[in-house]
């Protein structure tokens, strides 16, 4: 499944978000405190990986209205998901009037109920003057069947018919009606066999026709519910990260093996089993190497896995060129990064590097462990402010590692114009904080000044970039521009006006 679309309300600063249009990488620009991350906070409770529980009314109903209003069925989240090829085609064997359906929803409140939905679901409708075609038909066959036996039988036989004949006159409870009609039906075959009558192999058919048809009405709300209850085991998990544990240079792999043995790993020792997992090492087989005092083979496992993940590192961090290099020291495993194409090619731990640095190694180790294999393959990621310790071009390249490295969707947060996707305008949404309709998001990027100057200056720094190239891939760039810029209102600045102009 696919996030098509989303909506919070009665959540904190949110009302009513209004529907959000989500694409496989979708922006969320907007000033402090204007309710962004509450968005993603709500977001993520429809489907955490942890289950859904309860939503604390007192810590998150809008404040500004009283808390009797707050009940469990306060609604909270709404989304629409779309469905692929397969999928459409698993729902359709469960409930077969679903063929054609190729969006579902799930909601939930303050309670932690969920409900899906099917949408576009063909409406259940009957061929009456078809029934009664039928109806008309075997009525009067049975009874003439009924001329033909015993007249003990008789009455019993032809008193079932009328039975058969008024329980199929239709009424507008479809399923009320299939109930009955199951009933005389079978009532009905008894009666035949009971008298040892027999219908004729068509009239016998069209009976036969009637039960399937009125089997299948009585069956369609159980295959509805299945048919729901589908669509919520089958949504994918949201995981919602704000900050990202650090990963320290330096580790116990005894104490991880134990920790880890006892279920008790701390948040450091369980990214430093991310890391393993990445650089495709073995905790305990390096604790086994060392207790057969192997330090040659322990070795070659370590400069091999140093390899693995400097590769990775040179391809996503375009900063400049560093190497990792992993060294056993006893029970201890460290991580050690140097420039080598630095004027001074000095080693040190990884706890030393730049903040920068250290978060895009953690995010790099956390999103490639979980995403492959590990608790968030195939989850909706939703991210507040990644990125804030990076530099600009180092935010321009974790955009790009959303884009090119990973399946998952991806929603973010950001205020950072290094993290506006302008190539792709349709990514980009704006979440704005009014005094009375609280937390709003637009799909066509408006809002004030502050809202917009992430978006605007974007802009101008693309324009710039592709101003001096008078060539086709300018023009559609520019027209791009044009297309985000031509909803905002005002100016960022006379700076980025300027900027702007010749592109717009």
């Amino acid at each position: 499944m696919r996030l098509a679309s989303f909506q919070i309300t009665n959540f904190r600063s949110i009302n009513d978000s209004g529907l959000i249009d989500s694409s496989r990488i979708t922006a969320i620009l907007g000033r402090n405190d204007s309710g962004k991350s509450n968005l993603l906070r709500a977001l993520h409770s429809l489907n955490p990986a942890e289950g859904p529980v309860e939503i604390s009314p007192i810590k998150d109903f809008p404040r500004h209205r009283r808390l009797e209003e707050c009940t469990g069925d306060t609604p909270v989240v709404f989304t629409r998901w779309s469905l692929d090829d397969s999928e459409q085609a698993a729902l359709a064997a469960i409930f077969p009037r679903a063929a054609g359906v190729r969006h579902v929803t799930a909601r939930r409140g303050y309670a932690a109920t969920r409900t899906g939905g099917l949408e576009g679901l063909a409406p259940l409708s009957l061929d009456v003057g078809d029934i009664k075609g039928k109806v008309r038909k075997i009525v009067p066959a049975v009874k003439a069947a009924a001329e033909k036996v015993a007249e003990e039988a008789r009455a019993a036989l032809e008193q079932e018919a009328d039975t058969f004949d008024a329980a199929m006159i239709m009424s507008p409870d479809h399923v009320r009606w299939s109930a009955g009609a199951v009933q005389a039906m079978q009532a009905l075959r008894k009666a035949l066999a009971a008298a040892g009558a027999e219908l004729s192999d068509k009239q016998d058919q069209m009976l036969a026709e009637l039960e399937e048809l009125a089997l299948s009405i009585a069956d369609d709300e159980p295959a509805h519910a299945r048919a729901r209850a589908w669509v919520l085991e089958n949504l994918p998990r949201f995981v919602y990260v704000d900050e990202y544990p650090a990963l320290p240079g330096r580790q116990n792999i005894a104490e991880y093996l134990g920790r880890q043995g006892w279920g008790q790993l701390t948040p450091a020792q369980q990214s430093f089993g991310k890391l393993c997992k990445v650089a495709g090492l073995d905790p305990q087989q390096l604790h086994d190497l060392l207790d057969r005092n192997d330090q040659a083979t322990r070795n070659q496992l370590a400069n091999r896995a140093g390899a693995v993940v400097t590769a990775e590192i040179r391809r996503l961090w375009k900063d400049r060129p560093l190497k990792v290099r992993f060294n056993l020291d006893g029970p201890y495993l460290d991580t050690l990064v140097s420039d080598p194409d630095g004027a001074y090619d000095v080693e040190v731990n990884l706890d030393e590097r730049s903040r920068g640095f250290q978060w895009f190694f953690s995010f790099y180790i956390a999103f490639f462990a979980d995403t492959r294999g590990g608790r968030a393959e195939d989850a909706v990621m939703l991210l507040d402010e990644p990125g804030l310790h990076l530099h600009a071009h180092s935010q321009a390249d974790l955009l790009a590692h959303f884009e090119q490295d990973f399946g998952n969707q991806i929603i973010y947060t950001t205020h950072s114009p290094f993290m506006v996707p302008v190539h792709r305008p349709d990514a980009v949404r704006t979440a704005s904080l009014g005094e009375t309709a609280g937390t709003t998001v637009s799909n066509t990027a408006q809002g004030d000044e502050r809202t917009l100057f992430p978006l605007k200056a974007a802009l101008a720094l693309s324009g710039t970039a592709v101003e001096p190239a008078k060539n086709v891939a300018g023009d559609a760039n520019a027209k791009t521009n044009a297309r985000m810029a031509g909803t905002t209102a005002g100016t960022a600045s006379e700076h980025a006006d300027a900027r702007l102009a010749p592109v717009v």
